[in-house]
């Protein structure tokens, strides 16, 4: 069975070096989409910042498959949230 590789690119997180194996590559997005969702959601309130981060899945020869971009930027004319005091 292959295994696929889910690499968090953001600066910080190490690379995946174990992998996971799966049917293939269609099998390989439902565990990309949960994955990136848990990294979201410990996000919290920083994913606010205007940060980009990817999630890139690739197979054993490292050759890229697909990737998932995420960022998102809070505008200034918005009210103070409880959670980040922002303006």
């Amino acid at each position: 069975m292959p295994r696929y590789f889910f690499h968090v690119t953001d600066g910080s997180s190490p690379r995946d070096s174990s992998g996971t194996e799966l049917l293939d590559i269609y099998t390989a997005q439902a565990p990309a989409i949960r994955f990136s969702g848990e990294i979201l959601r410990e996000m919290g309130a920083r994913f606010w910042n205007g940060m980009e981060w990817k999630l890139e899945v690739t197979d054993e020869q490292g050759r890229i498959l697909f990737v998932l971009r995420f960022s998102a930027e809070e505008r200034s004319d918005l009210p103070a949230s409880p959670e980040n005091g922002k303006p």
